[in-house]
């Protein structure tokens, strides 16, 4: 098989790892123009000041000697093999480099004979690249539980990301569907990583040219839906992984049906992408806003609501915390309301040391009045002529699509083709209610 031949399967089996934040992109140069963003796996992932990345995303090899169900590149699936020899791999990573098409490189891989041998191929790949090549862009590399830890200490001085799969959300999920896995043999690599990346940063204080440890931090992806784990039992998963190993991102992968199984959702199932998108949002609450998984979730309400995101829902339901007064408050206490965000909270801490804040002041700092003036105080004063309801706080929290869908779904069922306004609300009102 030819190298573009290997590129087109190797990418094409890489596109079901979402780990690098990544969306694809099909745009040749004009004639006499330089460099291209079209071909097989160039994606994009976005640097912590906001600079966006292109990476070739690809597997080294989709040969796999285990046989988890959920996977494309399963053992058991009658689908077109390939693998890359590492010389191949950095040739053609520094090629597209060269040519301006890439900044960097995302390599995963499927298990090829044991996860020593996969991860020694990988490792030596880079080494050419690193050493060899002299290669100083973002490389993100997926260390293979099992490996040993020497391997995996040594991908990680390589790599400027490591990261390990946690697949599935639970034990139970993982015995199912992944039978050649288990929890532990997942878990030891990332607690190795996380402590050494803890241990490096001593090094780099006291010797300021020692080298980094996967300097970009380690990150993992759990695929939601394949499995009966309900939201909340994810979002604590989720919580205790930021504690216990310091990961940089938890990813959500929705369940894309690609085999038919007794154990697994109908291969006419739609991704649920919508409970994907809640976790994301759940998540950004988690590790920005001060939110645990308590607070969002519990057991009597597994699930997020379908029709308002996490932090207003939360919101709702506090009416009791609420208003606070935008000149005192805390920066905590302004994270917790709808439409202060992040950037706007230290806006207005900082616009508050000079000046007393009113609505257009807030409006002028980024504030999204729609949403905070039903949470919020000025001066002890609410928003001139606003009346402050639950069903008003409702409308405001709901966005026009989730509000048209609701208009939509409730003129179906009632076989008209108009709908009041008020019913919508009551069914958003019945859908907190269930919530509580």
């Amino acid at each position: 098989m030819d190298l573009f031949g290997k590129l087109q399967i190797l990418t094409g089996a890489a596109k079901y790892d979402v780990a690098c934040t990544s969306g694809g992109v099909d745009k040749k140069a004009p004639a006499g123009g330089i460099g291209s963003a079209a071909a097989c796996g160039i994606c994009h992932s976005f640097a912590a000041d906001g600079r966006c990345i292109s990476l070739l995303k690809v597997l080294m090899t989709n040969s796999c000697v285990y046989d988890c169900k959920y996977c494309v590149n399963r053992r058991s699936n009658d689908t077109p093999r390939a693998a890359f020899a590492p010389r191949e791999l950095a040739d053609l990573t520094m090629n597209f480099y060269r040519r301006n098409y890439i900044e960097g490189l995302f390599l995963s891989s499927g298990v090829l004979k044991n996860p020593d041998y996969t991860c020694e191929r990988i490792i030596e790949t880079l080494k050419i690249l690193r050493e060899e090549y002299r290669f100083f862009g973002y490389i993100h590399a997926k260390a293979i539980p099992g490996a040993d830890g020497a391997l995996v200490a040594r991908l990680g001085a390589l790599a400027d990301r490591v990261s390990v799969n946690i697949e599935l959300p639970s034990r139970d999920s993982l015995r199912l569907l992944a039978p050649d896995k288990s929890k532990a043999a997942i878990l030891k690599p990332m607690g190795l990583i996380s402590n050494r990346i803890r241990e490096n940063r001593g090094e780099v204080i006291r010797y300021r040219h020692a080298p980094k440890f996967a300097p970009a931090g380690q990150s993992t992806q759990m695929i939601i839906g394949a499995t009966p784990e309900t939201d909340f039992q994810i979002l604590t998963l989720t919580e205790n992984l930021y504690k216990t190993y310091q990961l940089k991102r938890v990813f959500f992968s929705a369940y894309i049906p690609v085999s038919r199984d007794a154990s697994l959702p109908s291969v006419d199932a739609k991704p649920p992408l919508a409970r994907e998108h809640r976790l994301y949002q759940a998540d950004w609450l988690l590790r920005f806003y001060g939110f645990t998984a308590n607070e969002l979730l519990d057991e009597k309400n597994p699930g997020f609501n379908p029709y308002i995101d996490p932090k207003c829902n939360w919101a709702i339901n506090h009416m009791e915390r609420f208003p606070v007064e935008v000149n005192r408050a805390a920066y905590e206490e302004l994270l917790r309301v709808p439409g202060i965000g992040v950037v706007s909270a230290k806006r207005i801490l900082a616009a508050r040391r000079t000046a007393r804040l009113d609505y257009a002041a807030l409006k002028t700092l980024g504030v999204v009045l729609k949403r905070a003036q039903y949470f919020i105080v000025c001066g002890g004063k609410r928003a001139e002529g606003l009346t402050v309801t639950r069903d008003a706080a409702l409308r405001a929290l709901t966005s026009e699509k989730e509000m048209e869908l609701l208009r939509h779904n409730a003129a179906l069922q009632a076989g008209e083709r108009q709908i009041a306004f008020r019913f919508m609300g009551e069914e958003v009102r019945q859908c907190l209610t269930n919530q509580m």
